[in-house]
């Protein structure tokens, strides 16, 4: 008898910050998922080239295509990220530009996490980036942790019960939309 294989979650961190806030909250979310699921985080978003309409037809760069087929690949994708300047960093918003021209983001299910120091305005903005290029979510899979560095220790554990709360909810809400 075959083993049935593992639903795939893919997780992309806004920060290029290598073991960043978000990067500890994606680490933090792979091990308390049910072990039904297996995220891969995706860590090289500071490779990625600036978004071009005129290389996304014919000549799309070979990282941005093994980007969108990991989202095809996957029954759910989870964001988080920080907030710069009240805004999405630009390495996170220039990646979803290379998926705009794209369905890749249809109708997938997403997660999507704001851990920074306010984070209202990046999550509002990720909130319709995502609403516009129709990937599906709701109230229960978005979260804002704000402070967040005040909420992690230095190896990245939860020290702050609501946001460990929070976060578990999201988990379990993720996990029921996946599942649907």
């Amino acid at each position: 008898m075959m083993m049935d294989k593992k639903k795939k979650i893919f997780a992309v961190s806004g920060s290029t910050r290598k073991n960043s806030s978000n990067f500890k909250i994606l680490k933090f979310i792979s091990e308390h998922i049910n072990d039904q699921f297996e995220i891969e985080i995706f860590e090289d978003l500071e490779s990625i080239p600036h978004f071009n309409p005129d290389l996304d037809n014919e000549n799309v760069p070979e990282i941005i295509t093994v980007f969108r087929n990991k989202i095809i690949a996957a029954v759910g994708v989870v964001i988080c990220t920080p907030e710069y300047v009240f805004s999405l960093p630009g390495s996170l918003k220039n990646v979803l530009e290379w998926c705009v021209s794209t369905t890749v983001f249809s109708n997938k299910k997403v997660g999507l996490i704001t851990a920074s120091a306010s984070g209202e305005k990046g999550q509002e903005q990720l909130s319709l980036i995502m609403k516009t290029i129709e990937a599906k979510f709701d109230n229960d899979t978005q979260l804002l942790i704000q402070g967040i560095r005040g909420k992690l220790d230095l190896d990245g554990n939860i020290i702050d019960e609501k946001t460990l709360v929070s976060l578990l909810a999201f988990i379990r809400s993720f996990e029921k939309q996946v599942e649907e």
